[in-house]
């Protein structure tokens, strides 16, 4: 049974393998600067590099040190541990007891809802964090199970099941954050194995509670510091209780009716003023207390599986600030655990009923769950390739939510690294007019503007984004990049300063400023930026072949050829590399200044 799950899950999965990078998976993996060393990856766990997730931040440091920067082997290091994951899941509902403990697993696992997590690298961190939370419970389980069965001298042999339930609750915070809540499913668990509360109980999830804290704690601390504290975030009591009804009853319908899906859903407007905006979050909160009435029969099973989904909710109702809710109040990969609860019960309900309608009928049963699981995964097969590469991913997301600024912004970045600059601008443009304050649109849209030549509406829109974000690097680099080709050289130097001083390892600021240094013939300071450059950016081509120039210039023509070489080892097709290393070989005389270059945020 457990082969046969995971081998459901792998193969309506395998589509993902083919599929590349995306979004801000350079921030956590492709360009994240803590992963190359053991002082990185140290930085994970003592500084705000920390995000929500050290542990899967340091997993993917070890991936890159054994498959680089491959995209496939992490597509199925993220199938593997799902697959992982809905085998602990069976293994859990059977220990509670849950009927179609394995059809209840199947539906999450092959459920559509859940390719945002499982194919998108970045999303290690559910799919992850799912496995040793799903791992804590099962021995929870096990251990309030084997505890009431022995006698009182004989309980402490099911400590070991403790230990490892604390265990694996500690490495799921550490993977997500948003796994603090189960202390609280513990005690939910406690309550169906047991049928009561117990201070017992209570006191044993103490150190579950502590570690929920300290994870709690600094994830909060992350969000403020990766920008959750903007006016965008501002919102009232009533307004967040709003949000949290329409959240509860949205997931629960995406799991009913899972069409559309899309990547970024419309960011809702919220009116608390007025009173039908409650009625969401009143009919949550009456069908919490019909369930709790009917707790002692028939709606026991309801009661487990409906708190369940309330309670893994929790950090994402929108009653605290994280940075997603910039963009929406909700997300399909914010559901992942949650979503456990009412699939399960779905299974559960299914199961038992067929068993009822089929009676004497054994194929009945395997039919009807079969091609609903077909179903699903058919649904899921077909999500996958979405997530093929940035394009894809935002053309969907645009087709389904065409006000979706950040989405206009990001295609128009896909598009201006395939070299589409017109596209690009015309997404950017869109971007622009949707949330004339979105500073990285501006930046993006003046850099492109500068690209095509259109210099005086570049520096416009690079102001403005300075304006708007003051200590934004990226920008004060292309607006040097703007006024250098003005002619303006020491009002550029002035702006490659400011985002070496925001952002020390900017090495594309350093190349820059090496650049403009060269231009007003200070070659010593030139070649001393452009060997910073490289130290940021190693691999940088374009960096070897200019310090190789400013080398010759200095007459230090046996460095100046290992750079070039360096450059075209680097760069094969490397024309202007390959054009000076001859020309030194000839004449030992230098080549033409380089041209700077811009960066999009």
């Amino acid at each position: 049974m457990a082969v046969s799950l995971a081998s459901m899950t792998i193969a309506f999965y395998w589509p993902a393998l083919r599929n590349g990078f995306i979004w801000d998976d350079d921030m956590h993996l492709t360009n994240n600067p803590h992963l190359h060393d053991l002082a990185g990856l140290l930085s994970l766990w003592t500084t705000s590099a920390a995000r929500i997730c050290p542990l899967v931040q340091t997993f993917f440091g070890v991936q890159l040190a054994l498959w680089g920067l491959v995209p496939w082997p992490y597509h199925l290091v993220n199938i593997l541990m799902h697959a992982a994951g809905g085998v602990v899941l069976w293994q859990v509902l059977r220990t509670l007891n849950v009927p179609g403990a394995w059809f209840g697993a199947a539906l999450w696992v092959l459920h559509p809802v859940g390719v945002e997590s499982v194919a998108w690298i970045t999303e290690l961190k559910n799919t992850q964090s799912a496995l040793f939370y799903l791992l804590a419970i099962w021995f929870f389980v096990k251990w309030r199970r084997a505890a009431s069965r022995r006698a009182q001298q004989e309980a402490w042999a099911a400590e070991k099941f403790y230990a490892l339930a604390l265990l694996c609750g500690v490495l799921a915070m550490a993977s997500k954050s948003s796994t603090v809540i189960l202390p609280l499913v513990l005690g939910l668990c406690a309550w169906w194995v047991e049928g009561r509360w117990s201070w017992h109980i209570a006191a044993r999830l103490g150190p579950f509670f502590l570690c929920s804290g300290l994870a709690s704690a600094v994830s909060m601390w992350t969000q403020k510091l990766e920008g959750a504290v903007e006016a965008e975030y501002a919102r009232s009591g009533p307004e967040r209780l709003v949000t949290a009804g329409k959240v509860v009853w949205f997931y629960l319908g995406k799991l009913i009716w899972p069409h559309p899906l899309t990547f970024i859903y419309p960011r809702w407007e919220i009116d608390a003023s007025r009173a039908c905006s409650y009625l969401p979050l009143a009919a949550a909160g009456m069908t919490s207390l019909v369930l709790w009435s009917k707790r002692r029969g028939w709606g026991r099973l309801w009661c487990f599986a409906w708190a369940y989904f309330l309670i893994a909710l929790l950090p994402v109702l929108g009653l605290l600030d994280h940075y997603f809710l910039r963009y929406s109040f909700v997300g399909d990969h914010f559901q992942y655990l949650p979503s456990i609860g009412p699939l399960a019960l779905a299974g559960a309900g299914l199961s038992v009923g067929l068993d009822q309608v089929a009676k004497g009928n054994r194929f009945v049963k395997p039919v009807v769950c079969g091609t609903l699981l077909v179903v699903l995964g058919g649904l899921t097969w077909e999500r996958t390739f979405v997530f093929r590469d940035d394009e894809t991913l935002w053309r969907d997301t645009l087709a389904k939510n065409p006000a979706c600024w950040m989405a206009h912004n990001n295609l128009g970045t896909a598009f201006d690294e395939q070299g589409q600059i017109d596209a690009a601008i015309r997404q950017y443009q869109e971007a622009v007019r949707l949330k004339p304050d979105h500073a990285n649109a501006q930046s993006n849209l003046g850099t492109a503007l500068g690209k095509k030549g259109q210099i005086d509406d570049a520096i416009s829109h690079l102001r403005e984004a300075i304006r708007l974000i003051p200590d934004h690097a990226d920008a004060h680099n292309n607006l040097g990049n703007a006024l250098d080709k003005k002619g303006q050289t020491d009002d550029a130097i002035s702006q490659y300063q400011e985002a070496i001083r925001l952002q020390p390892d900017h090495a594309l600021a350093h190349y820059n400023l090496a650049n403009a240094l060269g231009k007003k013939g200070l070659t010593d300071e030139a070649i001393n930026q452009y060997q910073k450059a490289l130290r940021f950016k190693p691999d940088y081509a374009m960096a070897h072949n200019s310090l190789g120039l400013a080398l010759t210039k200095k007459g230090q023509t046996s460095e100046a050829i290992r750079q070039f070489q360096e450059a075209l080892s680097l760069k094969p097709d490397f024309a202007d590399a390959r054009r000076n290393l001859d020309a030194v070989l000839a004449t030992n005389a230098p080549a033409s200044q380089p041209p700077s270059t811009f960066t999009n945020p």
